[in-house]
């Protein structure tokens, strides 16, 4: 079987390209697409940084270091709890809040674009195709 031939050649193709547009967009204005994704999932009221990365669907201590990032530049903000001092939340700054203004734009816009030049029809089978492939994945956990 040749590689194009695979279902995650087309996964990893199609994500490659995703990836590599918004990260072109993101350093229009100094960021990347990882910046971005992470401003996206912070709640206005505060997101607990233990409840960070598996909203995101990764691992905690693959966002360590991104939060340790946003923070130097002024993105993000930490505060403890005022009733569980143990639990620390994560706020955005103005500037954090501008740029996730942004990223929100260029996601609208590009899922926007992709609902114009797909019926909705196809969309939904596509969606669909890639939930039963999460949870086959889930499920199993190793093939």
């Amino acid at each position: 079987m040749r590689s194009d031939e695979t279902i995650d050649f087309h996964i990893r193709w199609a994500w490659y390209n995703i990836s590599r547009m918004y990260n072109l967009k993101a350093s229009q204005f100094g960021g990347s697409m990882a910046i971005g994704y992470t401003l996206l999932n912070i709640d206005k009221e505060g997101t607990p940084s233990t409840k960070l990365a598996p909203k995101m669907g990764m691992e905690p201590r693959s966002l360590t270091r991104m939060i340790k990032q946003l923070d130097e530049n002024g993105l993000i903000k930490k505060q403890s709890d005022k009733t569980d001092k143990r639990l620390v939340k994560i706020f955005l700054t103005e500037k954090g809040k501008q740029i996730r203004s942004q990223a929100r734009e260029v996601v609208i816009s590009f899922n926007k674009e992709i609902q114009n030049e797909i019926d909705s029809k196809e969309l939904a089978t596509c969606l669909s195709v890639l939930n039963k492939v999460n949870q086959l994945i889930d499920k199993n956990n190793t093939i």
